[in-house]
């Protein structure tokens, strides 16, 4: 992608944390009566197969796994966690990571080292090239990472067909409810 994408990215998430500041004390605050620890990181891989650590709200308990979301039993989601994921409010401290240069605001989820299938389907199709983003085709496609061989010919088709106009296009369907997120399972 281009260092016009980089900007955008830039200012965006220089924006989004600015503005959206009032928000994120008070997700903050509800997390911390939730479960006495708001913020989960979480090692992810990034662009050319690097880790980083990727910043969310919390949305299951304390005690959770650390395992990809659509292996982790439903009763882990708090109640203030099915909000947060329904309206994908559980992203928001991903924009410290795009601003940081961790990731993008669109491109491929980043997943989990373990996640060994869908690393090497993604590596044969290109997809590490980039940085990962917060929302892309996948996303609002709902194509979640149980699906590991279909998600990464969903992220290289992405990529494929990326262009100013769908960078925006998978913003606004995104905040726009577009998509489900990652499933857990029930």
């Amino acid at each position: 992608m281009s260092p016009v994408f980089r900007f955008f990215d830039i200012c965006i998430s220089a924006i989004g944390l600015i503005s959206l500041f009032p928000v994120f004390v008070v997700l903050f605050l509800l997390g911390f009566l939730d479960t006495g620890s708001p913020l989960f990181r979480q090692t992810r891989m990034g662009r050319h197969q690097s880790p980083f650590v990727l910043n969310k709200f919390r949305t299951m308990g304390v005690g959770t796994h650390s395992v990809a979301t659509h292996m982790v039993d439903g009763s882990a989601v708090t109640p203030l966690g099915r909000f947060l994921r329904k309206s994908k409010l559980d992203e928001l401290p991903q924009l410290w990571n795009v601003l940081k240069g961790d990731m993008s605001l669109v491109g491929p989820r980043p997943c989990l080292p373990e996640q060994q299938e869908l690393i090497e389907a993604r590596a044969q199709e290109g997809v590490f090239a980039v940085r990962p983003g917060i929302t892309g085709l996948a996303q609002v496609r709902g194509i979640d990472m149980s699906t590991p061989e279909l998600l990464a010919r969903t992220d290289a088709k992405m990529l494929r067909d990326f262009s100013i106009f769908r960078y925006f296009q998978y913003i606004f369907l995104t905040i726009s409810g577009k998509g489900v997120g990652d499933r857990v399972a029930h």
